[in-house]
């Protein structure tokens, strides 16, 4: 078995961008894209970025991109430099070998291939609440999202009524950025107190267009191509209310891919999430670098994770040279 020089798991900003660098650093990056799942609360190739319909805040898109089309072209651009691309997950890693010679992977087809360096970016997924018309309207740009940083400044959504699940500082930080574009944002949250810091709590209250909406939870969402309202259950009475909404982010956390490194020795936090070294991608196994959302619960832009892509073939390329790698 001969081994690459440098594997990349996963197939969004930061796994491309890994792999341009690379490429185009002449080592010949095999990037594993993962296969094609219809459940959205699992990581799609190409990451988050597949169920955003319009990008507005990348730099060099005035005009705003599609996640998809933008997804697309850094493949191309990845492959104009001769990365080749796998359509398989890798299923589990063994980093046994660090220091003595090449990793093993293994393939959601049960193939074990071997390399030189590995750099993970596989991302991380947003917690849906799991309703069938979630789902379907979240995949179909019609109003459903779990990034409000990422859509809620979109026309679709300016001068609405929106709505926010959940009750943590993310959600409070989703619902303050919401309340510069719509006419009202509303909070709902399943318990009659929020676990939010007070401070984040209070600048969203600040908010002349800001509210809550206590003991709560979302049952249905309706709407055939776009939202238009949710069916809210209280769970005190249990009673059933139609609420208006153009808009629903759902903020429940993120859960970052990395069920397939379990028992590899790649060390995460109590979240799951790579742990960095420094503000470089290593990891604390020599060889194996991290980028993008699985190593970052801070940001999760698309951008960042580009960013984080770059800093991760540099990386791997220092460390292959100092080890005669090329």
């Amino acid at each position: 078995m001969h081994p690459h020089k440098l594997i990349i798991i996963g197939s969004g900003p930061a796994g491309w961008t890994a792999a341009i660098y690379a490429a185009r650093a002449n080592l010949n990056p095999v990037v594993y894209v993962g296969v094609p799942k219809q459940d959205p609360s699992i990581v799609l190739p190409g990451g988050q970025l597949m169920l955003t319909t319009e990008v507005e805040n990348y730099p060099g898109f005035p005009d705003g991109v599609a996640g998809p089309e933008m997804m697309r072209k850094f493949q191309e651009q990845a492959e104009r430099f001769g990365t080749r691309v796998v359509n398989e997950d890798i299923a589990s890693c063994d980093f046994s070998s660090a220091g003595k010679g090449p990793f093993t992977l293994k393939t959601s087809g049960n193939e074990s291939v071997q390399a030189h360096a590995v750099i993970i970016a596989t991302g991380a997924v947003a917690n849906w609440i799991g309703l069938k018309n979630e789902m379907r309207l979240a995949m179909a740009g019609g109003g459903v999202s779990a990034c409000a940083v990422c859509d809620g400044a979109l026309p679709a959504f300016r001068n609405q009524p929106l709505a926010v699940v959940g009750g943590g500082d993310t959600a409070m930080e989703e619902a303050t950025y919401l309340t510069k574009f719509a006419s009202t944002v509303t909070v709902i949250h399943r318990r009659n107190e929020l676990r939010a810091s007070k401070i984040m709590q209070e600048r969203f209250l600040a908010q002349p267009n800001a509210k809550i909406l206590w003991n709560k939870i979302v049952v249905d969402v309706l709407g055939d191509e776009k939202i238009e309202a949710l069916t809210l259950e209280d769970t005190v009475t249990k009673e059933r209310s139609r609420f208006e909404t153009r808009g629903l982010f759902v903020a429940i956390g993120h859960t970052p891919a990395t069920r397939f490194l379990g028992g590899s020795g790649i060390d995460l936090d109590d979240k799951g999430y790579i742990r960095l070294k420094s503000r470089k991608s290593t990891t604390n196994i020599e060889g194996v670098f991290a980028a993008g959302d699985v190593a970052d619960a801070e940001y999760r832009q698309a951008i960042t994770a580009a960013g984080m892509g770059c800093q991760a073939a540099l990386d791997a390329e220092r460390w292959l040279g100092a080890r005669g790698v090329h």
